[in-house]
């Protein structure tokens, strides 16, 4: 796997269940959980976007309650 530089989310406290994010190929953005640092989420800025905002919005907020 290529050297990548991540940046650790503002919103992880110091420990475990902290999310980074890295650039991957082709402007793809990259995600990762402390926990398991070899599994790796791909998407692009569009996506991501729209699933930050949904987050926000509280549209997946059933999902704490399933």
């Amino acid at each position: 796997m290529s050297e990548r530089h991540w940046r650790k989310s503002s919103y992880s406290v110091e420990g475990s269940n902290c999310l980074f994010v890295g650039v991957g190929k082709r402007d793809a953005i990259v995600l990762r959980e402390s926990e398991h640092p070899e599994v790796l989420l791909s998407t692009t800025r569009a996506p991501l976007r729209a699933f930050i905002r949904a987050a926000k919005a509280g549209q997946f907020d059933h999902v704490a309650d399933a």
